[in-house]
């Protein structure tokens, strides 16, 4: 499975953003797609995640009410919409790939990652 981040950028705090993941590949076994972001000097931190039907979605207290996770599921596609961004939301945002159907928020049960995309949030 390759994957795709793309849609980060430079925004003022109170603004919107809107990230993307393109998967590839063999997803056939993929159970869900999340995002996880890294502030600098911190710890990976989960963000969101959906499952791969898009019934079920997940999120971090930290963004609940402000940032909402979806995919279109033709085209094998996530999109984590960002708003109302807060300068603490400043990080690298990865998405990533788990064919295990627990703990998503456990970067460490991820199979795939992506390159990264970075978000800054100015104040």
């Amino acid at each position: 499975v390759q994957l795709q981040a793309s849609g980060g950028g430079l925004v003022q705090a109170g603004g919107s953003l809107r990230l993307s993941c393109a998967a590839s590949g063999r997803t056939s076994s993929s159970y869900a797609m999340g995002w996880f972001r890294q502030a600098p000097g911190k710890e990976r931190e989960f963000v969101s995640a959906i499952t791969w039907t898009g019934s079920s979605t997940f999120y971090a207290d930290s963004v609940k009410g402000r940032f909402t996770i979806s995919r279109d599921n033709p085209e094998n596609t996530n999109y984590l919409q960002m708003n109302s961004l807060k300068p603490e939301d400043t990080a690298v945002y990865y998405c990533a790939v788990t064919k295990v159907p627990i703990g998503v928020q456990t970067p460490t049960l991820y199979d795939y990652w992506g390159q990264g995309t970075l978000v800054t949030v100015s104040s």
